[in-house]
């Protein structure tokens, strides 16, 4: 009797007869903050979250890049996640890995802390050399694709989304960006130039970029068919254009994120290809499951959480003006964003 009062009068001493104290919220958090600095008392669990920063990759290229085998890496990519500082994301039958960009919100300072010292430590040249050339292989996989399929591929597009269902949308954020001039207008991967028509109205000089020549060549054909006179296109990426010193007061990207190597790249190098006042435009899948459309489509990517893009964005130096959603036939959503340089302009439409 003595001891079942001095038990109730201790409840926080009861756990099913142990006489064990229960895990307190506390706890938990103590609990999480040892897994982390476990997870990040490594040099090669480190060296993954710096390979990590802006990109995913699969537990094979993150092999390559690191010059590590499977089975090590697998078991440091396990305590990594399981410290919540990496995330996986499911890619066909592949399983890619990323940074987790949110934690619980009272360890959310120590993560990004972490982030930061590690980011402020350069790749060694032989790391970045063989990250480099995963990123060239699947470059080269989605320039494979389209060489090949460049002809039929309007046909395998209405598969999931034609120009027609998200044009007008793509319209509608252009009209009320904060756009300020109206000078040069660049759209990355047009396609077969279905919206340089929609451009070449609003401004004096329109850039088409594309890595694929066969794809450019088809968007040239309808720039001529239409006769669109102050189009420039140019075969290349987003970082030969830079180098070129290219600059644009609106870049547009249609459907084309989902065949980027490196999807969260991209948008440092859009940003520094957009004027001071510059906005941007993308229009892109939202995340979806269905894996036929890397082969019949040459999807890198199954879409992406608008999120992701957001995140990538904002990271990037761009401000969030304005989002949209269409649902599609079988399946499908297509999200578009509007982002702008400056600020300043937020509130402002054209």
């Amino acid at each position: 009797m003595a001891g079942e009062q001095a038990l109730n009068a201790h409840p926080d001493l009861q756990n099913s007869g142990t006489g064990k104290q229960a895990p307190t919220a506390q706890d938990n958090i103590l609990d999480s903050l040892a897994a982390l600095n476990k997870a990040a008392a490594d040099s090669l669990r480190l060296e993954v979250i710096r390979v990590l920063r802006n990109n995913s990759f699969g537990v094979l290229e993150l092999c390559h890049i690191l010059d590590v085998k499977q089975s090590a890496l697998s078991h440091h990519l396990k305590i990594l996640a399981q410290a919540g500082l990496v995330a996986t994301r499911r890619e066909g039958n592949s399983i890619f890995y990323r940074r987790q960009s949110q934690s619980e919100p009272v360890l959310q300072s120590q993560q990004q802390t972490l982030f930061a010292c590690i980011d402020e430590a350069p790749l060694s040249t032989e790391i970045a050399n063989r990250l480099q050339q995963v990123q060239h292989e699947r470059a080269a996989s989605s320039a494979s694709f389209f060489q090949q399929n460049a002809k039929d591929f309007e046909q395998q597009q209405e598969l999931i989304a034609t120009h027609s269902l998200y044009g007008d949308g793509v319209k509608d954020l252009l009209s009320s960006s904060p756009l300020q001039h109206f000078t040069c207008a660049l759209e990355v991967g047009p396609g077969r130039g279905e919206f340089l028509a929609e451009l070449s109205s609003l401004f004096k000089q329109v850039i088409a970029l594309d890595n694929s020549s066969e794809m450019l060549e088809y968007a040239a054909q309808s720039a001529t068919q239409h006769q669109l006179n102050n189009i420039e296109f140019i075969h290349s990426d987003t970082a030969a254009a830079i180098s070129q010193h290219i600059q644009a007061d609106c870049i547009v990207m249609n459907m084309v994120l989902h065949h980027t190597p490196s999807p969260a790249d991209i948008f440092h190098d859009l940003y520094q290809l957009a004027n001071d006042d510059g906005v941007l435009l993308i229009a892109e899948l939202c995340r979806h499951d269905q894996d036929w459309v890397k082969d019949a489509c040459g999807d890198l990517w199954f879409g992406f959480e608008p999120e992701d893009l957001i995140e990538w964005a904002s990271n990037a130096g761009f401000n969030q003006h304005q989002s949209v959603y269409h649902a599609l036939r079988n399946g499908f959503q297509i999200q578009m964003h509007s982002f702008c340089k400056n600020p300043f302009h937020l509130n402002q439409t054209v």
